[in-house]
C-alpha cells in the first residue's frame, strides 16, 4: 500500500529543519518582543499592548498560574470575554507549560460545570466573580494580580512537544460534549506548515480575531501574535454587525480577516466595494464548505488582483487546517495537505483508493491531536495506527468523503455519519437528539439539517409528545418555547433548534429507520399552524407602519408566510445571521441604524417595533 503524496502535486522539497522541527511558538514570541518591544501586539475596543507590555503581563500571570499549581499536563479553564486580557490568559497559560481550556461565559451553567469536571480543571481564569464553579476550583481574576515584574520577566517555562496546548469540546454524537486534547508540537506544526504553503505573508501582517475561542479556528487567530504578526481582537458588537466590522477593518488597516461561507455572505457588499476601491484584504475562509458561486466569485475577485481569498480545511483532532488552497479556477476543492501533513483516501479496509474514487480522509503528522479527555475508548476508534508510517504514529478518521481529483486536489463530498456543519460549528446531531428526550414531555425526536433559499441552513427538531399513544401527539405536546427554553440550559446557542415540529409519529422506512426524507418542512408545518382562524388570531395581526414593515421583513428573510405581533423571531426560526440580515432592511427602509444585538433583546415583533419607534423618534 502506498500513501498519498503529503506534498503540493509535482514540487520535491528539500528536506527543510525548521519545518520538520518548528520552533515553539512561546519561542518565537519571545523572539518577537527581543525584535519589535514597541510595536502595537493587540488591540481591543479599549485599548492597545505593545510586544513588551504584553510580555510583562503574560509573564505577571504565568508566575501566578505557576504558584497555584500550572505545570506541563495541567488543564486551566479560561472564561473570559473577548478582548486583550483574553489573549493574555492564554498566553499566560502556555508561558506556565499548562493547557488552556476555554470555557464561553454565554454556554449554559450545566454545559460549563460538565467542561470543567471532564476536564479536571483545578484553576480558573474569570472576570465573573459571582459565577458559580464545582467545588474545589479556584479562580483567579486579573485584576487581583501582584505588581508587574521588572522590564526583564521570566522566560517562559521549558514545555515538550507532546505536552497538551488546550482542549476545545467539540459536540458528542451520544449527548455529551468530547475534549479533543492537542500538543503544543501541533499547533507550531499548523503555524510552520501555513507558513511554508504560502498562507501568511513573510512580514508581520495586521491580523483580526475573528472566531469565538471555543471555536478551534480561533488558534490560527489569536496565536498568529507569537509569529510577529499584529492582532485586533473583534468585539461581540464589531463581529456581528457589518458596518462596524468594516470600520475597524479601516481604522486598524487590517490585512488579514478569518471567516465562514455565510458570513462571507453578509460582509460582501462592504468588502467587495473595499476591494474595488483598492483596499486590499486576505480572506481565510472556514468551518463550513464553500459554496460554488462564491468560489467563483472570490476567484474572479482574485483574478482581477483585489481580494484574496483562501479555503481552509481540517478537523479539530488535527490542530485546526490540514489542508489549504487559493481560492481560484472552477470548482471547490479543499486543496493539497499542507506540508508536514499526511492524507490518505481508503476504503473501509484502509485500502488506498484510486483517484477519482470516493473514500474517507485519513490525516496524519504531527497535527494529530492527542486524542479526547478522559475517553479512551473512543481515542482508539478515531486515533488508529497508521499503516502507511513505519515509525509506529496514528492517523485520524475524519468521517470526510473525499476524491482525489486528476490535478491532485482533494474534494470535499460530505460526511459518512450525521455530524453536520452549521456557521461554521461542528455539531452532532445525536447530542440535541439526546438533549430533546429529557424532556418530560417528549418521548423520541430526530433533528434534521434542513435548508431554505430564505433563511438557508437551520436545525429542524422533530418530535413526538411522551402522551402520544393515546388521541394525537401533536396536541400533548410541549411548545416551541418550552422546548427551547430546556435546551437553552443544556446545550450552547448555536445548537439549538431554531424549528420545532411536533407529529403523532416518526415516519420510518420498510428497514424501520426514520425516513427523514418524509419530514415535513418545517417551515410549512409552522405556517399550517399559524393560519389565521378566527378573531383572536386576527387580532394578533401586526398593526402600524413599523409593526407591517418588520412583519415583511421576516416574512421574506425567514420564509414564512403568516407573521403575527406576538411571534418570535427565533422561535420562526430566527439566528445570528439572518438578524443581521434584519438589521440591514430596517437601515435600508426607515434609515435607522441598529446593532443586530436589539434583535436578540426584542425578540418579540411588537417588541422591536416598540424599539423601533423608541429609537426614531430619538433621533
Amino acid at each position: 500500500m502506498t500513501a498519498i503524496t503529503e506534498e503540493p502535486y509535482g514540487s520535491t522539497p528539500a528536506p527543510d529543519h525548521h519545518r520538520d522541527h518548528p520552533a515553539d511558538l512561546l519561542a518565537r514570541f519571545q523572539q518577537a518582543v527581543a525584535a519589535t518591544p514597541d510595536r502595537s501586539a493587540v488591540h481591543d475596543e479599549r485599548g492597545s499592548l505593545t510586544f513588551a507590555e504584553l510580555d510583562r503581563r503574560t509573564a505577571q500571570l504565568g508566575k501566578a498560574l505557576t504558584v497555584r499549581g500550572a505545570a506541563p499536563g495541567e488543564h486551566i479553564g479560561v472564561s473570559l470575554p473577548r478582548g486583550a486580557d483574553l489573549v493574555v490568559a492564554l498566553l499566560a497559560v502556555w508561558r506556565a507549560g499548562a493547557a488552556y481550556v476555554p470555557l464561553d461565559p454565554a454556554y449554559p451553567t450545566e454545559r460549563l460545570h460538565a467542561m470543567v469536571r471532564d476536564a479536571g480543571i483545578r484553576t480558573l481564569l474569570t472576570a465573573d466573580d459571582e459565577q458559580v464553579w464545582p467545588e474545589g476550583v479556584q479562580t483567579l481574576s486579573l485584576t487581583e494580580l501582584p505588581a508587574s515584574p521588572g522590564r526583564h520577566p521570566e522566560p517562559p517555562v521549558r514545555t515538550p512537544a507532546h505536552a497538551p496546548a488546550y482542549v476545545i469540546y467539540t459536540s458528542g454524537s451520544t449527548g455529551t460534549p468530547k475534549g479533543v486534547e492537542t500538543t503544543r508540537g501541533g499547533v507550531a506544526a499548523l503555524m510552520s506548515g501555513l507558513e511554508a504553503a504560502g498562507m501568511y505573508a513573510e512580514e508581520p501582517r495586521v491580523v483580526a480575531w475573528n472566531a469565538s475561542v471555543s471555536f478551534d479556528a480561533s488558534v490560527q487567530q489569536w496565536a498568529r501574535v507569537c509569529r510577529g504578526d499584529t492582532l485586533v481582537v473583534l468585539g461581540e458588537e464589531e463581529r456581528t454587525d457589518p458596518a462596524r466590522l468594516c470600520e475597524v477593518l479601516d481604522r486598524h488597516g487590517v490585512h488579514d480577516l478569518d471567516l465562514t461561507p455565510s458570513h462571507w455572505h453578509l460582509l460582501r457588499a462592504d468588502l467587495l466595494v473595499r476591494a474595488a476601491e483598492g483596499r486590499r484584504l486576505r480572506l481565510f475562509m472556514g468551518g463550513e464548505p464553500v459554496p460554488e458561486p462564491t468560489w467563483r466569485e472570490l476567484a474572479a475577485e482574485r483574478a482581477e488582483g483585489r481580494l484574496e481569498a483562501l479555503n481552509l480545511y481540517g478537523p479539530t483532532e488535527c490542530t485546526v487546517d490540514a489542508t489549504a488552497t487559493w481560492i481560484e479556477g472552477g470548482s471547490p476543492h479543499i486543496g493539497h495537505p499542507l506540508p508536514g501533513v499526511r492524507a490518505h483516501v481508503l476504503d473501509a479496509a484502509l485500502r488506498p483508493v484510486a483517484d477519482g474514487e470516493e473514500g474517507e480522509l485519513h490525516l496524519a503528522g504531527a497535527g494529530v491531536a492527542a486524542g479526547y479527555v478522559g475517553r479512551p475508548s473512543l481515542t482508539a476508534t478515531r486515533f488508529v495506527a497508521d499503516p502507511f508510517a513505519a515509525d509506529g504514529s496514528r492517523m485520524y478518521r475524519t468521517g470526510d468523503k473525499v476524491r482525489r481529483r486528476a490535478d491532485k486536489t482533494l474534494e470535499y463530498l460530505g460526511r459518512i455519519d450525521r455530524q453536520v456543519k452549521i456557521r461554521g460549528y461542528r455539531v452532532e446531531l445525536g447530542e440535541i437528539e439526546a438533549a430533546l428526550a429529557t424532556h418530560p414531555g417528549v418521548t423520541t425526536a430526530v433533528v434534521t439539517l434542513h435548508s431554505s433559499p430564505a433563511a438557508g441552513e437551520q436545525l429542524a427538531a422533530y418530535l413526538v409528545a411522551a402522551d402520544g399513544t393515546g388521541g394525537s401527539a401533536a396536541a400533548a405536546a410541549p411548545g416551541p418555547d418550552a422546548l427551547r427554553d430546556h435546551l437553552a440550559g443544556i446545550l450552547p446557542q448555536y445548537m439549538l433548534p431554531t424549528a420545532y415540529v411536533t407529529l403523532d409519529a416518526l415516519p420510518l422506512t420498510v428497514n424501520g429507520k426514520v425516513d427523514l426524507a418524509a419530514l415535513p418542512a418545517p417551515e410549512q408545518a409552522a405556517d399550517a399552524a399559524a393560519q389565521p382562524e378566527d378573531d383572536a388570531a386576527r387580532h394578533h395581526a401586526p398593526d402600524g407602519e413599523v409593526e407591517t414593515l418588520i412583519a415583511d421583513v421576516w416574512s421574506e428573510v425567514l420564509g414564512r408566510a403568516h407573521i403575527r405581533a406576538d411571534d418570535d423571531f427565533f422561535a420562526l426560526g430566527g439566528h445570528s445571521l439572518i438578524a443581521l440580515r434584519v438589521v440591514a432592511r430596517l437601515k435600508k427602509q426607515l434609515g435607522i441604524a441598529m446593532s443586530a444585538r436589539e434583535v436578540y433583546r426584542h425578540p418579540r415583533l411588537r417588541d422591536l417595533a416598540q424599539h423601533v419607534e423608541t429609537v426614531r423618534v430619538g433621533r
